[in-house]
């Protein structure tokens, strides 16, 4: 399974990379501003835009990423009854988006590397950062811009609605977990569900519903296949946050073990860990957590603490039973199909992989 899940996001990735380029170019030029913008009033600085838009994002997107936004996208059109290549444009969406919350959020972490190199706004600056982030929010959407004409003006209203509600989803999500690392406010096991439901769900969840809207699907199927994304992305979020502390290999690209204690994250481990704990356990995660420390050992203190109370072991299992949970709401609602058994080997994929 693991095999022919990486084949497939192998294989879809230079094609998702090659639509990217169609509506954001690695280079612009008057064309392809006027393209994106329109015509100029005045006079474009083609060499600044490139400097300070193109540069960057292309910079950040050539580092990789699993890009399985846009193939959940397609998977979804598929299992559908869609035709997922007569959409290709739409995948990009969630994609891009995904890149500038990236971007944004490595701002607001004050991290140093992502993806094995420094952070966008080590290498251009805050500045340029933020606002090449903040218009990777906005330029996919010239997707729908320039093929209105093939969308009925009902899927043109649901799909910007879609987009609307998760975008201010995503940024409440966001200001959850900001305050929750910063200590403004404590956090339960639920609350960080619903956090991880706005910030990491989001995508997904838009993903999903944009795919099931250009798919002709009903109102209830759209839902629910929404609701479907948005599980298995909190579960892709604990394992992420599972392997964070213990994979070494996942650890290795981003600059070593528990990088989510220094930035004071309030995982679903740390949480379950802050519930069990004796005082002095507890009292002593939340010293390093709050000391945001990039000190390997006293990581590793943290970690074994977290270990201590069996609470990875915990997380790993809550995420598995969420996928199994999560497909129960769609297994009846989709027809038996090639497609439908690909979904279904993807969502166990993302909880199940090792980086």
């Amino acid at each position: 399974m693991k095999r022919k899940i990486e084949k497939i996001l192998e294989e879809k990735t230079s094609i998702i990379n090659e639509m990217i380029e169609r509506y954001i170019p690695r280079k612009y030029d008057r064309d392809s501003l006027i393209f994106t913008l329109s015509q100029p009033r005045y006079e474009y600085n083609v060499e600044a835009l490139n400097k300070a838009i193109a540069e960057p994002i292309w910079e950040f997107l050539d580092r990789g990423g699993k890009r399985w936004r846009p193939n959940l996208f397609l998977l979804v059109c598929e299992a559908l009854g869609a035709e997922p290549e007569k959409l290709l444009d739409f995948a990009i969406i969630p994609e891009v988006i995904h890149n500038g919350t990236l971007m944004i959020d490595d701002v607001e972490d004050s991290s140093e590397d992502r993806r094995g190199k420094p952070c966008t706004y080590k290498l251009f600056g805050i500045d340029i950062a933020i606002n090449t982030g903040n218009s990777m929010y906005y330029l996919p959407l010239l997707t729908l811009i320039k093929n209105k004409d093939k969308l009925s003006l009902d899927k043109q209203n649901k799909i910007y609605e879609i987009y609307l509600r998760e975008m201010i989803r995503l940024s409440f999500g966001q200001a959850m977990d900001i305050a929750w690392h910063k200590g403004l406010a404590k956090a339960n096991e639920k609350q960080y569900l619903q956090m991880c439901a706005y910030k990491t769900g989001t995508l997904a969840r838009m993903a999903a519903k944009m795919a099931a809207v250009l798919a002709d699907a009903s109102d209830n199927t759209i839902e629910r296949m929404g609701r479907f994304a948005e599980t298995f992305a909190v579960a892709f979020q604990i394992q992420d946050d599972v392997l964070d502390l213990i994979g070494k290999e996942f650890a290795e690209k981003k600059g070593g073990l528990g990088q989510d204690i220094t930035e004071g994250k309030r995982s679903l481990m740390v949480i379950h860990t802050l519930e069990k704990a004796k005082l002095k356990d507890k009292k002593r995660l939340l010293e390093i957590l709050d000391a945001h420390t990039t000190d390997q050992k006293l990581r590793d203190e943290a970690i074994n603490i977290i270990k201590k109370y069996g609470s990875i072991r915990y997380a790993k299992e809550f995420a598995k039973s969420m996928i199994e949970e999560g497909w129960k709401e769609i297994d009846k609602l989709l027809q038996s199909s090639d497609a439908k058994e690909k979904l279904r080997e993807f969502a166990h994929y993302l909880v199940e992989r090792k980086i």
